[in-house]
């Protein structure tokens, strides 16, 4: 459940953040090169906050 929790809560954060950094730059594969790091940069940090 905690694995799940986290994994979630990254992906959601890495949508965001993509999604965001299209609206502003109009670039796709930007987009999702900021997502990607959003998702894997904050999955470590909501693990040690959540646990």
């Amino acid at each position: 459940m905690h694995t799940a929790v986290v994994l979630l809560t990254a992906i959601v954060i890495g949508l965001i953040v993509g999604g965001l950094t299209f609206l502003t730059q109009h670039s796709a594969p930007g987009a999702v090169l900021a997502g990607l790091a959003a998702a894997g940069l904050s999955a470590p940090a909501l693990r040690s906050l959540i646990n």
